[in-house]
């Protein structure tokens, strides 16, 4: 009687793992492969390694949500070990989805050159506001305002970016072809820019849509493509 007094008392405590110990215990206990939990948290293979080896801290909320929602464990101990580990089972399967689910986090192009370095680069409480995006998205998609005239084109093309808009990425998506839109970052600076990517024979630059401005032809590394835009109105 004592023995299972206490262990319902321990149930109830706040753990504070660490984020691998958590992975190899949902992975332990659900019985779960590195591609498992990543399929369920739609996120990449890599990612998940991260979390179990890497030197990654916390958990964003929506994959936490989306482990929890099949696991049984709570959201709020996935993402940052404290809380109750797991939930009552009469809901374990049922627990509402926080409200950031499907949606994505409108950040500044400040935060968006520290991308240039951080290997996660957000956690939610970081965004300006969270929006709706209107495509298929992994859970790392953000959302950036585009700023000045760079990618307004000329009269008449169907795909233009006028500043003030906003724009979907994904930063999942980091291999372009030819005429996709990205986001990326020069190298060796924190200098973020939105552009359409250009490969020809090898040869790879950003263009601008406005042919005002000049096309960027420094190194550069792709920090996520672009899935589309919204617009006021």
């Amino acid at each position: 009687m004592i023995t299972s007094t206490l262990t319902q008392i321990a149930s109830k405590l706040t753990y504070m793992s660490t984020l691998q110990e958590r992975i190899a215990e949902i992975m332990r206990t659900a019985n779960m492969s590195v591609g498992e939990i990543a399929s369920i948290a739609e996120v990449t293979s890599s990612a998940v390694t991260q979390w179990k080896d890497g030197p990654t801290k916390t958990l964003k909320t929506a994959p936490a949500a989306k482990l929890s929602q099949r696991t049984g464990f709570n959201t709020m101990w996935i993402a940052t070990g404290e809380g109750q580990k797991k939930l009552p089972t009469s809901s374990a399967n049922t627990e509402p989805g926080p409200d950031v689910r499907g949606k994505v986090p409108l950040i500044s192009w400040v935060r968006a050159g520290e991308w240039c370095e951080a290997m996660d680069p957000f956690q939610p409480g970081d965004a300006e506001r969270w929006m709706e995006c209107p495509v298929t998205h992994s859970s790392s998609t953000f959302a950036l305002r585009v700023r000045g005239d760079s990618m307004t084109a000329p009269s008449g093309a169907n795909r233009t970016y006028p500043e003030g808009c906003i724009i979907f990425v994904d930063p999942e998506r980091r291999t372009p072809v030819n005429g996709d839109r990205v986001v990326a970052c020069i190298e060796g600076a924190r200098d973020v820019t939105f552009k359409v990517y250009k490969n020809e024979d090898g040869r790879q630059w950003l263009m601008p849509l406005n042919p005002l401005h000049e096309p960027i032809r420094e190194p550069f590394h792709i920090l996520g493509t672009v899935l589309g835009k919204w617009e006021d109105g």
